[in-house]
């Protein structure tokens, strides 16, 4: 049997950290074998790893694509939020490590990312998109990271710069929903998908941490792991 993916977890003490350890705990072919947080050195724990999942905060994110540059080792990076300048850190550093980047591991958000363009593309420019998203009211970036990559998905097939509409709403303990809305001349087409779980952020990173292990350099997305 093929031995199981090394993984370090930066980010362990948060909610998608705790989430991540528990289901890698009932996987076979993924081992944690270190866990960071918030004042814990990186690189010891990078040494013994084959791939390193941050769920951390955007601004560790300098620090760990340095430390895997050091190492050699493969990044699936689930932080949201990045400035400019973070964004080209992370595409630096893919120049020269495989590194899946995703705004949402969700299968079934990489699913609406594909709908969207393809409707979009379908209905063509007499039908004007818009996007709703809501989170817990914890959440501090807003637009979310997936809402974000909503709006470049459908700004692409429409092959326009125009900003899409974005509406982003905070209650609750709503871990994700997201509707693209399509409205034409007399009728209208909405596409949602709603999470019910963080489980399955923590699938997809897990996905995609045995996937990119052996990969060539490059910045690789979930679409990329789900082969869309």
């Amino acid at each position: 049997m093929k031995s199981p993916v090394r993984v370090l977890l930066v980010g362990a003490a948060g909610r998608m950290g705790k989430t991540v350890v528990d289901l890698a705990k009932a996987d076979p072919k993924i081992d944690v074998v270190a866990q960071c947080d918030v004042g814990d050195p990186i690189e010891p724990a990078m040494k013994n790893c084959d791939v390193a999942i941050d769920f951390s905060h955007r601004d560790a994110v300098s620090e760990i694509c340095r430390t895997a540059l050091n190492f050699r080792k493969s990044l699936v990076i689930g932080t949201t939020g990045h400035s400019q300048e973070q964004r080209r850190t992370i595409e630096k550093t893919a120049e020269s490590l495989p590194i899946v980047f995703a705004s949402n591991f969700s299968v079934g958000v990489n699913v609406l990312f594909w709908l969207s363009r393809k409707a979009a593309e379908l209905l063509g420019p007499d039908f004007s998109p818009e996007i709703i998203e809501t989170h817990h009211k914890m959440k501090k970036d807003a637009p979310s990271g997936t809402a974000k990559t909503l709006a470049e998905v459908l700004k692409a097939a429409r092959k326009t710069k125009d900003e899409i509409l974005i509406q982003s709403i905070r209650e609750g303990e709503v871990v994700g929903e997201h509707t693209v809305i399509f409205t034409g001349p007399c009728e209208r087409l909405e596409l949602t998908h709603r999470a019910a779980s963080r489980e399955i952020f923590a699938r997809g990173a897990l996905r995609a941490a045995k996937w990119i292990v052996g990969r060539p350099p490059g910045l690789y997305s979930m679409q990329d792991v789900l082969g869309l």
